[in-house]
């Protein structure tokens, strides 16, 4: 048997979707947990889509949920390169194999009359695939064309009846008959390669063993295998050929297992997208969900194990996932139960690693330096305990306690007109008063003084402190409120308070 090689190979043309991240889980779940390896590689022969920028995002994703790769950018292996731009040579010497074979032929057709050809099939209850119309042209009119200025793309032929079949690893037996299937383009008129030729050659020239992708990429196996069948079992490409154009391939010809994934679809049932929010690896970092946690929800996307529990670590999935537990209906991509999940494991942080998490999120938000001053990093691990169970993800933090890291503080105009009106100015003036006479600067120090004034002025705890909370941090929400002006320094807060005495109105 083969070391079992897994891949993820996607196209830089954006941001990984948490689709293809699923995909990427999978695959690196499968290669971890059968001593295989986990090859990575960058699809980029559109070179109208594909972007420098966006592979690097896309390797950062990856790192962020902790998918390390055994081969692939930054970690060369024997079956490099693992950029498909710099293979270019390989797929047209597979293509020309092809050709001279007579696997392949060219095609003249422009875009337009292949439009149109689609628009006559469909008005006479024709398939719309390509109906093979320049399979065998005579050498005459091959000329012709070229004395046009016509350009061929390379079609692959398809066989005229049969079926193909094969067992994936999450649908079972899949048949596919070949009247079904039309002649497909290989290289395109420019000479680059398709995805359908570039993708198959590498798995081949890379001794790949498994390939598991998302269902709408079902369509593309049978003539996947189609090539992988003239390329192998046809002995298309000899002992000689083998070393000229695979010099590393592995020696297996095995033909490799799939396994298609069902698409993740939102609250709606319809297939995940902007308009359902957030649906990028780097937006959920952004927003601060624990990448622990976003690998164990994907992997629950789809996957299902007989447990009490739905939680696991990396490497308790890696011991306990298999394909034959992934569905085949769509995968429901729940928000509200992955805030849950964050929010749950964001409490069970310690003080120390919940202040570690914040510090970029602090950082991003222009509160504090890298690395952080001696004072700030105090004050990051005292608030710690406060925001723990006040938030779900760990973006959430900095605008709660924004206050706590500024000299000046912007009030909310809302809170200002709902809490600082009526008897809120003698409120103010009596928690100077009090706050200013206390030795003891510490969270039950200041909670008995403004119980104090609530009982002297015989109002409820919320009308005494909420003025107190406005002037001090310019907004209505904060953490618990004497625990956190504990943290602060006594003549800022008596400072702030004086200065909302004015903003007091009625």
């Amino acid at each position: 048997m083969p070391t079992p090689r897994a891949r993820f190979s996607p196209a830089p043309s954006g941001w990984l979707h948490v689709g293809g991240a699923r995909t990427a889980l999978y695959n690196w779940l499968y290669a971890r947990g059968h001593h295989g390896a986990f090859v990575l590689r960058i699809e980029d022969t559109d070179a109208t889509r594909a972007t420098r920028e966006s592979m690097e995002g896309m390797l950062e994703a990856l790192r962020f949920l902790g998918l390390d790769w055994d081969e692939g950018p930054g970690v060369e292996g024997p079956y490099g390169p693992y950029v498909q731009s710099e293979r270019t040579s390989l797929y047209a010497a597979v293509a020309d194999l092809l050709l001279k074979a007579g696997y392949a032929y060219d095609a003249y057709e422009t875009p337009e009359e292949l439009v149109a050809a689609r628009a006559e099939a469909e008005r006479q209850g024709r398939p719309p695939g390509y109906d093979g119309a320049h399979r065998d042209l005579t050498d005459e009119q091959r000329q012709a064309f070229l004395a046009e200025g016509r350009e061929p793309t390379l079609r692959l032929r398809i066989p005229d009846e049969g079926t193909v079949a094969f067992d994936d690893a999450v649908r079972g037996r899949i048949e596919f008959a070949w009247a079904d299937i039309s002649d497909f383009v290989i290289q395109r008129a420019d000479g680059t390669p398709t995805y359908l030729l570039a993708n198959t050659v590498d798995d081949l020239a890379m001794g790949i063993t498994l390939i598991a992708r998302g269902e709408d990429l079902l369509s593309a196996t049978p003539r996947q295998l189609h090539l992988w069948d003239l390329l192998l079992r046809d002995g298309l490409i000899d002992e000689a050929l083998t070393h000229a154009i695979f010099p590393a391939r592995p020696e297996s010809n095995v033909v490799p297992s799939y396994a298609h994934l069902p698409i993740i679809v939102g609250a709606d049932r319809k297939k995940l997208s902007k308009r359902h929010g957030a649906v990028a690896v780097d937006e959920f970092r952004r927003q601060g969900f624990l990448p622990e946690v976003l690998v164990n929800f994907l992997a629950l996307c789809g996957w299902g194990y007989d447990a009490t529990t739905e939680r696991f670590s990396a490497e308790e999935l890696t011991e306990r996932f298999s394909f034959d537990r992934v569905g085949r209906n769509p995968a429901l991509f729940d928000t509200d139960k992955l805030r849950a999940m964050n929010g749950d494991r964001i409490k069970e942080l310690s003080d120390e690693q919940l202040a570690e998490r914040l510090q970029p999120y602090f950082e991003d938000a222009g509160l504090v330096v890298r690395p952080p001053s001696p004072e700030h990093a105090r004050l990051l691990l005292q608030l710690a305990p406060l925001l723990r169970e006040r938030i779900q993800t760990l973006a959430e933090a900095a605008p709660l306690v924004a206050f706590c890291f500024t000299d000046e503080v912007t009030y909310d105009e809302k809170a200002v007109a709902k809490h600082l009106k009526g008897r809120a100015g003698e409120v103010l003036d009596a928690a100077g008063e009090a706050l200013d006479a206390l030795d003891e600067w510490d969270a039950a120090s200041i909670h008995g003084a403004l119980d104090g004034i609530a009982e002297r002025f015989a109002l409820s705890r919320g009308k005494t402190f909420q003025p107190v909370r406005v002037a001090v941090a310019g907004k209505a929400v904060s953490p618990p409120l004497p625990e956190t002006l504990a943290l602060l320094d006594k003549a800022l807060l008596l400072d702030r308070i004086r200065k909302a005495r004015p903003l007091v109105s009625g």
